[in-house]
């Protein structure tokens, strides 16, 4: 008999594009995998409206939702709209408090409405805000993968990031964290995977980290050492 495959629907970090989820292979005899690339914001439009708009294109119930970064904050608004299998997060937060305290204090300054957005597709301006590069050698390497850098965009998604109002996390969410990430550092972070050693780009240098246990967290199966505990059943 015939066993039906579960659909997986990816939403990338903030500019990022499919290209981020290259090296992502999961059995093709489970799974089925998308990747919702990001739409351009209507005016003055909320983070629930396009949420709503993004999960429009997740079709199947009983789907997985994989958000990165951003992605994981539009996931999880995503998710009040539709009837998941699994909502998993990668390098990001579940509510406001979660955000580092600089970035607080530049929501409550409205500091960041002051950068001018033409400077934002700036290689060196986008990366170290979306991904956290510093060093000119990653700058490069990485600059391939952050297609999505039309203004309206960029300007709406930092607004939303920033002033997420989210106070408590959404139900069954699942978040794996690195315990080196520098944009949104462990500390700040409550109940999640954390994978040691890993940055905010997992989703590039821990390719085979995860299509080894992505399979085993959406299905239950996922021993986390930690605590010893089974996610997910």
């Amino acid at each position: 008999m015939n066993k039906t495959k579960t659909h997986i629907y990816f939403v990338p970090g903030m500019a990022a594009g499919k290209e981020i989820f290259s090296a992502i292979a999961l059995p093709k005899d489970i799974y089925i995998v998308h990747v919702l690339e990001w739409m351009i914001p209507k005016k003055k439009e909320t983070l629930i409206d396009y949420a709503h708009r993004m999960s429009l294109k997740v079709k199947e119930p009983n789907s997985v939702l994989i958000g990165v970064s951003f992605g994981g904050v539009v996931a999880q608004e995503m998710s009040l709209f539709l009837d998941l299998k699994s909502l998993i997060i990668i390098s990001s937060i579940k509510s406001k408090f979660e955000l580092p305290k600089g970035m607080q204090i530049t929501a409550k300054t409205k500091v960041y409405k002051l950068i001018p957005m033409g400077i934002i597709p700036d290689e060196s301006t986008l990366l170290k805000f979306a991904i956290g590069a510093k060093s000119k050698k990653k700058l490069s390497l990485y600059y391939k993968y952050l297609t999505m850098r039309d203004k309206t965009y960029l300007n709406w998604a930092i607004h939303q990031l920033l002033c997420w109002k989210r106070k408590e996390q959404v139900d069954h969410v699942i978040h794996i964290h690195g315990d080196h990430d520098i944009v949104f550092p462990i500390e700040n972070i409550k109940d999640c995977i954390i994978i040691p050693g890993c940055t905010h780009i997992m989703m590039i240098n821990k390719f085979r980290w995860l299509n080894e246990n992505l399979p085993k967290i959406i299905e239950g199966n996922f021993l986390n050492k930690k605590n010893k505990k089974i996610l997910n059943s």
